[in-house]
């Protein structure tokens, strides 16, 4: 039996307000000290990450009690298995960039429904900036700002040669380095977090790669922003970059603006 999917411009609408909460409960904590622990793969998680989870889950059970979510920060969530709809839940991507403080404000809470292998709606929020990113895949996607005022978003075709890439802060690595060589990158900005797929959505950036590695929660609610503003995400080959991969592991791939081959 096909599990029923919600209305996704209602769900979206209704996840506004809990992204919004999970923010303010991230820059509360910001404001201080927060408590740093390491999981079993090295990667830092904070007191921010675990309670703007435990706001993120109750609402998507409230709102969705059907459909499974797969969420960074709750390891029994990682061996679901299930071939319908799903959630991607990443209540803080960016733990390294929120525990610099270098004012960058580049972390985010990701949250995005993922349908037959391919990400159907996401909610990017970067609480530091007051950046709010929402897309839908087929009904386009939009910023949202605190006083509710829409900017529809869409991406860039570029002009001239050179192409400006968006890169990752703390994880460029020599693959990526000699890809930004060999392509048509006039400019490279390095930022962290799912605000590079924003990015090139908002037509700020033309492409993003990314050959490191990467989990589908911290990529999925990015990716659907970006291709419900006219993008896309491909493998580095050119094939198609899907989701429910085992053990929720991304491969490399190339996030394209309008400048795509």
């Amino acid at each position: 039996m096909r599990t029923a999917v919600p209305d996704l411009a209602e769900l979206a609408q209704a996840l506004v307000p809990v992204t919004r909460e999970a923010g303010r409960v991230i820059m509360d904590l910001y404001a201080g000290t927060v408590a740093t622990t390491l999981k079993g793969d090295g990667s830092p998680v904070t007191e921010a990450d675990r309670r703007a989870e435990a706001i993120i889950l109750p609402a998507l059970s409230a709102l969705a009690p059907a459909i499974p979510v797969v969420s960074e920060e709750s390891a029994a969530s990682h061996g679901c298995r299930h071939g319908g709809p799903f959630f991607l839940v990443d209540p803080l991507d960016g733990t390294k960039e929120f525990l610099k403080r270098d004012g960058k404000g580049s972390f985010t809470v990701n949250i995005a429904l993922v349908e037959g292998g391919e990400p159907a709606l996401g909610i990017v929020l970067a609480p530091a900036l007051g950046r709010l990113f929402i897309g839908i895949v087929g009904q386009g996607a939009r910023e949202l700002s605190a006083d509710g005022t829409v900017r529809p978003l869409s991406v860039r075709q570029p002009s001239g040669d050179a192409l400006v890439a968006v890169a990752s802060a703390s994880h460029r690595d020599a693959e990526t380095e000699a890809w930004l060589k060999v392509n048509r990158i006039g400019d490279t900005v390095s930022i962290g977090s799912s605000l590079k797929f924003c990015l090139v959505a908002a037509g700020e950036a033309d492409v993003y790669p990314r050959f490191g590695p990467t989990m589908e929660w911290d990529t999925a609610a990015g990716d659907a922003i970006l291709r419900a503003a006219g993008g896309m995400t491909l493998a580095p080959e050119g094939t198609p970059f899907v989701y429910r991969k085992p053990g929720y592991r991304n491969g490399a791939f190339v996030a394209w603006g309008g400048g795509r081959p």
